[in-house]
This record gives structure tokens, sequence and C-alpha cells, in this order.
């Protein structure tokens, strides 16, 4: 019980569909999606690696692993929050992501933050 407040990261996902980026024809499907990351816990807490698992409409899955988010390595206070914009290119005009950012807390524990599962879809798609 006592990590839950010590290490609480929450992390909000807004998906965007680009359609000025798009190529349906191509089957190609462009998002924007932009990510807030709160610290609700009583430790900072830097954002070291980040691990997405990109799903579309036809069952495919591919993930992405790395270092940080957008070439930083973010390190949250408490209490406070980083946001960024990154995008992602579908198939299909509907499919999903979530993840995981693994986070060093400042008294040195390694610690996941889980990325809730959203859905990426062209508007009008889903009702």
């Amino acid at each position: 019980m006592e990590n839950e407040t010590k290490y609480a990261i929450q992390v909000d996902v807004e998906p965007t569909y680009l359609e000025d980026q798009s190529v349906p024809s191509e089957d190609r499907y462009v998002f924007a999606y932009t990510v807030t990351i709160r610290n609700h816990g009583e430790q900072a807490a830097r954002l070291l690696r980040r691990h997405w698992i990109i799903a579309d409409a036809n069952g495919k899955e591919r993930q992405i692993e790395g270092d940080g988010v957008v070439g930083e390595q973010p390190l949250l206070d408490p209490g406070k929050h980083f946001r960024y914009t990154s995008g992602a290119v579908l198939e299909t005009p509907v499919g999903s992501m979530r993840g995981r950012y693994q986070m060093l807390a400042e008294d040195g524990m390694l610690f996941d933050a889980e990325i809730p599962v959203f859905t990426l879809a062209i508007p009008r798609t889903l009702h």
C-alpha cells in the first residue's frame, strides 16, 4: 500500500486523426496523440524508457521501445506534469495503443507507469 502513494504516476492520452497526412486509398492513417504524465506520488521520478504496443484493426501488433520520450527523459517532481505530442501510422482506420513507462524514483526504486489502452479512430468510424 505504501508504494501506491509513494510512486503514483497517472498517464492520460488524447488522440487526434490527422486527415491531411493520411492517404486512405494507400491504407495510411496518421494519428497524433498528446500524452500528459502526472506525478501524484510522494517521490520525484524520472521517465527512463518507453514501451508501446500499437495494434491495428487487422490484429497486427508492433512494439516500440526506447529511451525517454521525444528525445527527453523528464524528471517529474511530486505534483508536477510533463506533456508531449507524438504520432503513429496505421494501415487501418481504427486501432489502439497501450504500454508503459519505466520510471526511476529519487530513492532509487524502479517502477512502471502503465499507459492505459486508448483507441485511434478516424472520426465517425466508431459509435
